[in-house]
């Protein structure tokens, strides 16, 4: 299995920060968010990694070439168009190869087990499994007992599909980690042409009637922070102080 960072994000709820640093590079506890992740992939057992950059990209690079030159990271260099999540992962494609690839957004910070997630997603047979928890949000995707069937923006009342009935799904959070196979990558490539951004989210809905896309749910002992706004940095960095001291 190989990893895949999503660190190519503008970060525009960290201005002033972002003004002149990528948000993967804003500091938790005194250690780039990023390096955290990479920790975290490597503490899995996953050494072969690729991050897509674009605001500020030539920080980001420079930050890997001197803290993580005995890592295999490939650069998926999106400078010219950021291609949001989706495209970035089409772009990527050519690096991950016929392999399983976990995504991890670079402004999530969590200290559950990757390895229970991989297992979970090994045994289940989905084709993709998604961080979720009961968070509240404004946007939930909608799962049955086994698998994803929509979405659901409450506050717009947006519903896709349009004529899905929602009484009985689950309503859950995604957590910004993600377990994608290789039977997924047929259909990105036909989703959207190269280099056109599109949102994964837009894909896992549109796909979900033909692809087995399951959630594995956050351990309720587990902590999870979006570290993409000022606040929640501000309580991670606290928090990680405590439990991951240097």
């Amino acid at each position: 299995m190989k990893g895949m960072i999503f660190a190519a994000g503008i970060g525009s709820r960290l201005k002033p920060w972002t003004d002149s640093h990528p948000k993967a590079l804003a500091p938790v506890a005194g250690q780039p968010i990023i390096a955290r992740v990479i920790d975290k992939l490597l503490d899995a057992g996953i050494s072969d990694i690729i991050v897509n950059v674009h605001h500020f990209a030539s920080q980001i690079v420079d930050f890997l070439h001197d803290n993580y030159s005995h890592v295999n990271i490939a650069i998926s260099d999106e400078s010219q168009l950021l291609l949001d999540t989706g495209g970035g992962l089409l772009r990527a494609l050519p690096l991950i190869g016929n392999e399983p690839v976990l995504i991890h957004n670079a402004d999530i910070l969590t200290d559950f087990d990757l390895h229970d997630m991989i297992d979970a997603h090994s045994r289940s047979g989905n084709d993709v499994t998604l961080l979720v928890q009961p968070r509240d949000t404004s946007r939930y995707f909608l799962f049955d007992e086994q698998r994803l069937r929509g979405w659901i923006n409450t506050s717009t009342g947006e519903c896709r599909p349009a004529d899905l009935v929602t009484s009985g799904l689950h309503r859950l959070a995604f957590g910004g980690v993600h377990i994608i196979s290789p039977s997924v990558f047929p259909l990105l490539t036909q989703f959207a042409p190269a280099d056109t951004p599109f949102s994964i989210t837009n894909f896992y809905i549109n796909t979900c009637s033909q692809l087995r896309i399951g959630g594995f749910s956050l351990p309720n002992s587990a902590h999870w922070f979006d570290v993409g706004k000022p606040q929640s940095l501000q309580q991670a960095s606290l928090w990680a102080s405590h439990n991951f001291p240097k």
